[in-house]
């Protein structure tokens, strides 16, 4: 099928997980959504990442984002790994993990690059919008592991610049100054952005993150 890109909607699907059979979109309902995909179980790069998003629960709650990861290996495997990721990794995996066997979900998504690996998921990651709608996609090879702190620092910026005028610069982090949108005049801009704003040029214009007090 054809590449998923920005602004495509989520392709739909029902697939059994770790938690039971899941509908992809009721599962989200009003959330973000992050789905990621890992080559295979009992490798050693998976078990690390697994672990950590595991960690970072507290934090994809807070940006209201629900994680759900895939392989194409089966349910029993997982099951069995997920015993090994909570003890090498000391947390507990709290989130599904589907058992794409048939490949049906990782070929909605082009999650297997054939002259990469013609039998398993690259890792890929897709940032899903609460209007089921893509907003991000990353891919690494299976030697990378991905940081998940800069996944979490990408949603910051996409939960952001969705419901406010701004967008956000090189190495931007939670707290920095933004950029104002080019569509929004410096007079409408005096208004919109109460904290003030730095232009550096017409085109370029600096203002405090504008959901910070």
């Amino acid at each position: 099928m054809a590449t998923l890109r920005l602004g495509d909607e989520a392709p739909n699907f029902t697939a059994q997980t770790t938690e039971g059979e899941i509908n992809f979109h009721e599962w989200l309902g009003n959330s973000w959504g992050v789905l990621f995909s890992h080559p295979a179980d009992y490798t050693p790069v998976c078990t690390t990442e697994l672990g950590t998003v595991s960690k970072y629960t507290e934090e994809f709650n807070k940006r209201n984002t629900k994680v759900m990861a895939l392989s194409v290996d089966g349910l029993a495997s997982h099951k069995d790994w997920i015993k090994d990721i909570n003890e090498t990794q000391a947390t507990t995996v709290n989130f599904p993990i589907i058992a794409d066997e048939d490949r049906k979900v990782s070929g909605l998504y082009d999650m297997i690059h054939p002259n990469a690996d013609s039998k398993h998921t690259v890792r890929s990651v897709f940032v899903i919008g609460d209007d089921k709608k893509i907003k991000l996609t990353i891919t690494y090879p299976a030697s990378t592991g991905r940081n998940f702190d800069e996944l979490l620092r990408v949603i910051d910026s996409l939960q952001l610049t969705q419901y406010h005028s701004v967008a956000t610069p090189a190495n931007w982090n939670n707290g920095d100054d933004c950029v104002i949108a080019p569509s929004i005049s410096s007079e409408d801009a005096k208004t919109k952005f109460p904290k003030g704003f730095k232009e550096l040029k017409p085109y370029l214009r600096m203002t405090p993150q504008p959901n910070l007090n």
